[in-house]
């Protein structure tokens, strides 16, 4: 299982406010406020879980089939600004970012060894989804394989397993 999400930081920077009253306790974990609180850069750190929530909630749907808005019942262990483990509803992932000026990338899988399998794809692959879960038919194999696509602002990314 994979999911990723990408955030614009110039556009997140326009369209939300994250100092406004309780932003905070509405997303993110008290534990999760502890390690924004005392960042040199709150701003980041703040996309950055956000955007690791994000892609975690695309694998736990794909894999539940539960639809909703829960920040709060996913929780960031924050170990660097690149990776960390993250937890959902008793599921455990894994999570490594890319961080720009520009833009946060996360990708999240259910399995360490899948970073090593993960594969970008461009918009020009034809994607098909069901149940609003998209993925790909590999012309080789045959197979269905799982993709997961995010986009914001100016920055699109897609992926799946190789």
């Amino acid at each position: 299982m994979i999911g990723n999400d990408i955030v614009d930081l110039a556009l997140a920077q326009k369209e939300s406010n994250w100092k406004r009253n309780r932003f905070l306790d509405k997303i993110f974990t008290k534990n999760e406020q502890i390690f924004i609180n005392s960042s040199e850069d709150p701003t980041i750190l703040i996309w950055n879980l956000w955007s690791r929530k994000e892609a975690v909630y695309k694998i736990y749907n794909r894999q539940t089939g539960l639809r909703g808005y829960f920040p709060l019942q996913i929780e960031c262990c924050y170990e660097s600004p690149f990776s960390g483990t993250v937890f959902c509803n008793g599921f455990m992932y894994f999570t490594q970012s890319d961080i720009s000026t520009e833009m946060i990338h996360t990708i999240a899988v259910a399995r360490k060894d899948l970073f090593e399998k993960i594969s970008k794809i461009n918009r020009r692959t034809k994607i098909y989804k069901t149940n609003g879960i998209p993925y790909l038919i590999d012309v080789q194999s045959n197979f269905v394989k799982p993709v997961s696509i995010s986009h914001h602002g100016n920055f699109w990314e897609g992926i799946t397993i190789i």
